[in-house]
């Protein structure tokens, strides 16, 4: 073997900003999204769904919709039976879970307005919606769980076979669980000499309002029955296809083309897919379903909604010394495939970033004949932060200390990592007081705490309201161990394939798919630098089972800190393979050949050649050592030690029209702390877009049902999703912690903006208008909702005002290991 010359380093890729390869074929139309399959002799399918939110289904009449022209057929419940499945719930989170079948096509009753009662398959998709709207189906209407406070008390039945509504109870308690001291006693001393604040605060109900709407077809003509799925999850998809259904799972194969986003609302194995997987295997012909936007918003699953009763206690100067919560979550008519254990998530995130020496959860879930509910954009992270958050500015307010001030007395000092919290959990990095102040720095929070000061002293009818939130998150989810422990039925690893081609490309093989945030370009980024290959000669292949043939796909800002150092770990593999051959070619000892830069060099000599020179070399298998086999491919799996924990402070200036309750946001600050970035212009657009979902659940977003279970926010008319022009230029900025537990350093920021966003957006408006005896206001903060709560002091309808309309909070959750039962007062 010659000598070769050495070629200049190429620019290292992690860290700079790099425009998503994707983006080219997606805002250029040269994609190819579910609903643009067409497939020979395809059959489209519309489905026929129930008005009330339940009802016994007395009978249905498909005679004028099969007399159509161009119908095939129309089917109900009754005539699939076992064949159809059953939609599953992966996450019983509780050995003695109430939950019911959920058949995604029932014969007998429905349980929310919306579920399908009957499908038509026609040869055009308008000659199917014009038939479904022929069948005739006689119900008879049942008394609804509607209101979450009622359900949980039983009041009625949202499904009266199983004699109760609530489904399970699931606490954690920091004096039995050691990590803390006993709840009950912190709160008891307080009372007595210190501090305890006590309130109770709504989390409406959100749609994950995708802009791709969901959309399957089905192919069952080949050897592998083939779905083409708009999913978050193609792998689990197609164990649970197999698991419920009698397929093999070697028989299915499920393909996640482009996928216009999902956060959360794409995670999840549909009615919808079940019902087209068996009417395609019953006909025998390739099928596809695309929702409308109405059904999108009424049917595909909704986030959020709980009730959150808090009560924490503190010493006179602010020190907490407890926390104690309690939610009702509402699951609506079924458990989701992870929905039962999204509120247990927040769990372990309601301490935040503070040093809480005693902590109690309790959190009663609750069956409503309401659109099923599971993960939405943070999936109880979200939740918690806002409790937690929302209650610091209230300690601050009852100790008379500014709201940064009272944090920072009870926050993890940046030397006190690693930290195991009062909730089991071990922080490995973080540095909340250098993040806090480069976001005071960017706000002007001294220049604006002085005009605010000036507004109110001037009794300006415009007042100024400053608010915060600083915060961590869990994510990355995983381990697989600790998900075993909460009875979750999956694990949390991730894999990865690196395939060296013979011209010295390289192709990428992953688990995670992606729904918009750019892996293409940041996976190429990370093989990029550990191979040293040019960054456009890196191919992400993604979302079809039968070419990523192992992964778990996509949600809780995963895909980096797990799949990711999958990633790694294979092109680690890669060099490691090729080492041997390239001290083969170079008539070297393999223990002194180096690797760095895309090159294998001799130590203390000239000879090198590069990786593409090894795999072509490979690839000829002409001269290899004996007993290596011609491939430098290879596989990895990683099962994550821990969580990863961003955090970040959010600073927001909000102005307030006394006299109107006009909103209108002056300033928005972030900054985060998610480790070593590999690419900071998607970490931008991730932030950007989180922001302003959080917002928009502070100020714009509900999903709103009438007395009679009909949703009257099913379309976007009004349901109110935000556009560019109802937010403002947002100031991000980062500092680094990197994480200790993954060789990227990096954490998850996926979910970090929506988080964050919503406790500071409400704390700024609460803040405006605090002296005029106002502490909380119910979301979404409307101009309505904020001149009521001014003008009248009922917190603009947040807080229940008469004793009817106490909950049966967590029956039994108050005192449950000295067998206590019973409302809480």
């Amino acid at each position: 073997m010659t000598a070769t010359q050495d070629a200049a380093a190429p620019t290292a890729e992690i860290g700079r900003d790099r425009r998503r390869k994707e983006d080219q074929r997606l805002i250029t139309g040269r994609t190819r999204w579910t609903d643009n399959i067409s497939l020979p002799g395809m059959l489209h399918l519309a489905m026929v769904r129930s008005p009330f939110a339940h009802a016994r289904i007395k009978s249905i009449d498909t005679t004028a919709a099969n007399n159509m022209t161009n119908v095939v057929d129309v089917f109900t419940g009754k005539d699939f039976g076992e064949e159809l499945g059953v939609c599953i719930n992966a996450w019983p989170i509780t050995p003695d879970q109430v939950a019911p079948t959920h058949s995604p096509l029932p014969a007998d009753r429905v349980a929310f307005a919306g579920e399908i009662v009957a499908v038509v398959v026609a040869r055009t998709a308008a000659e199917a919606r014009d038939a479904a709207e022929l069948v005739d189906v006689e119900y008879e209407e049942l008394p609804a769980a509607l209101d979450l406070k009622e359900a949980a008390a039983d009041s009625v039945l949202a499904h009266p076979d199983l004699g109760t509504n609530k489904s399970a109870l699931w606490v954690f308690d920091s004096k039995e669980a050691g990590t803390g001291g006993d709840v009950e006693e912190a709160i008891a001393k307080a009372r007595t000499d210190g501090i305890v604040i006590e309130r109770e605060y709504r989390q409406q109900r959100l749609i994950p309002a995708f802009m791709e709407p969901r959309s399957v077809v089905v192919d069952p003509t080949g050897e592998q029955y083939t779905m083409w799925s708009a999913t978050q999850i193609p792998h689990i998809l197609r164990f649970a296809l197999a698991a419920t259904t009698g397929v093999p799972e070697s028989k299915i194969r499920v393909i996640a083309p482009d996928v216009g986003g999902g956060f959360g609302g794409k995670l999840q194995a549909t009615p919808e897919e079940w019902i087209a997987w068996a009417v395609g295997r019953r006909i025998n012909k390739p099928v596809k379903y695309t929702e409308t936007r109405s059904e999108s918003l009424l049917s595909a699953h909704h986030g959020r909604d709980q009730w959150q009763k808090l009560t924490l206690s503190a010493e006179k100067d602010g020190t907490v010394t407890g926390f104690k919560v309690e939610l009702l979550a509402d699951l609506g008519a079924y458990v989701a495939i992870v929905g039962g254990g999204v509120p247990v998530l927040g769990a372990f995130m309601f301490n935040a970033i503070y040093k809480f020496p005693a902590y109690h959860f309790a959190c009663q879930t609750v069956l409503t004949n309401k659109t099923w509910t599971d993960a939405y954009r943070g999936a109880g992270r979200p939740e918690a932060t806002y409790g937690v958050e929302r209650m610091m500015d209230e300690l601050a307010a009852a100790v008379g200390m500014d709201p940064l001030a009272i944090r920072e007395k009870n926050w993890i000092k940046h030397e006190e990592f690693p930290f195991t919290t009062v909730a089991g959990l071990q922080y490995d990095s973080g540095n909340y007081e250098a993040a806090t102040a480069r976001a005071k720095e960017m706000f002007g929070y001294d220049e604006l705490r002085a005009e605010q000061k000036q507004r109110r002293e001037s009794n300006d009818p415009v007042q100024l309201g400053i608010g915060i939130s600083t915060f961590t998150e869990m994510c990355g989810l995983a381990p697989s161990r600790v998900l075993g422990s909460l009875d979750y039925g999956a694990g949390g690893w991730e894999h990865a394939s690196v395939r060296m081609l013979a011209t010295g490309k390289v192709e990428v093989v992953t688990g995670s798919s992606a729904h918009g945030q750019g892996h293409e370009t940041a996976w190429s980024q990370i093989v990029a630098d550990r191979l040293g290959v040019a960054f456009e000669d890196v191919e992400v292949l993604h979302g079809d089972t039968q070419v990523s043939h192992r992964g778990l796909d996509t949600y809780g800002s995963r895909s980096l800190v797990v799949g990711g150092e999958a990633l790694v770990k294979a092109a680690d593999k890669v060099v490691e393979k090729a080492k041997p051959i390239a001290a083969h070619l170079m008539e070297a000892s393999v223990d002194d050949i180096e690797f760095k830069a895309g090159r294998f060099s001799v130590r203390g000599t000239d000879q090198g050649m590069a990786i593409g020179e090894v795999a072509l070399a490979t690839f000829a298998a002409h001269n290899l050592p004996d007993g290596v086999e011609p491939s430098l491919d290879s596989d990895a799996t990683y099962d994550p030690v821990n969580f990863s924990f961003p955090h970040g402070t959010h600073l927001c200036a909000m102005e307030v029209d006394t006299e109107t309750g006009g909103l209108k946001m002056r300033k928005y600050v972030a900054c985060d702390d998610i480790g070593n970035i590999i690419n900071p212009l998607i970490v931008s657009g991730q932030v950007h877009g989180g922001l302003v979902q959080g917002i928009a659940q502070a100020l714009w977003e509900e999903a709103v049902y009438d007395d009679s279970g009909t949703l009257v926010s099913g379309s976007f008319v009004d349901y109110l999703l935000p556009t560019a022009a109802d937010t403002i230029s947002f100031d991000i900025d980062h500092t680094t912690s990197p994480s200790t537990t993954n060789s990227l350093g990096t954490k998850g920021v996926g979910e970090a903006g929506t988080i964050a966003s919503t406790p500071a957006v409400v704390n700024a408006i609460i803040d405006a208008v605090r002296q005029f005896g106002v502490d909380d206001i119910l979301m979404p903060c409307t101009p309505e909702r904020v001149w009521r709560a001014i003008n009248s002091g009922d917190a603009g309808g947040a807080t229940p005002t008469e004793e009817s309309a106490e909950p049966h909070f967590v029956e039994g959750a108050r005192n449950q290991d000295e067998g206590e039962t019973g409302e809480h007062q």
